[in-house]
């Protein structure tokens, strides 16, 4: 089986737990302003969404998912060559 089809999914996923975890500040500004709203989110809470999706970016990139994958593979060599 293919490296992307088992591996892939997982490290995209341990990538936005990570990202949530960091922009923890940033969900709770976001979510405290959509609080209490329905379609008025979408203009009243645009700065906070921008602040949030900003925050998310760092975190959840082709960069950082690349870097996952070599850390990935850095520590199967290390498993296998034990």
């Amino acid at each position: 089986m293919s490296f992307h089809i088992l591996i892939f999914p997982a490290l995209r996923s341990k990538m936005k737990q990570k990202a949530l975890k960091e922009c923890d500040y940033y969900t709770s500004k976001y979510a405290e302003c959509a609080s209490g709203r329905t379609i008025s989110i979408i203009w009243q809470c645009r700065k906070q969404a921008k602040e949030l999706n900003e925050c998310l970016h760092q975190y959840t990139n082709d960069s950082v998912l690349e870097e996952m994958k070599k850390e990935y593979m850095l520590q199967q060599e290390g498993k296998g060559s034990t």
